[in-house]
């Protein structure tokens, strides 16, 4: 959907950045399956944190998404990916298996990051 001749996203995003933001206390959620979009909305919102859900059972990409959704300090992610650990076994192991998943995940991040 356009809204003043560009996406609904775009047109959020300039609105959280530009007239709802108050001292740092907005965020947006941005999917992890959309990088460019990503990108674009880091643009229009500088350094806001971004909520970036779809990592994993989704298939976002971790390296696509730290490279487009970064802020200048080379932060500004909350990288979410509950569906992985949830479901990272249906055993008596579960506790080790969804540890391991979210270890892993954690690692991927950071390697992306450097």
């Amino acid at each position: 959907q356009l809204i003043d001749n560009e996406p609904l996203y775009k047109h959020v995003a300039r609105a959280a950045a530009n007239t709802w933001q108050h001292m740092g206390d907005t965020a947006l959620v941005v999917g992890a399956t959309y990088p460019a979009e990503l990108a674009e909305v880091r643009a229009i919102v500088g350094d806001m944190p971004l909520l970036v859900p779809g990592i994993g059972a989704q298939g976002g990409d971790i390296n696509a998404v730290v490279r487009n959704g970064s802020n200048s300090s080379g932060l500004g992610l909350i990288i979410n990916s509950s569906r992985a650990v949830l479901y990272a076994s249906n055993d008596a192991q579960f506790a080790q298996s969804a540890r391991g998943v979210a270890l892993a995940t954690r690692d991927a991040i950071r390697a992306a990051s450097n």
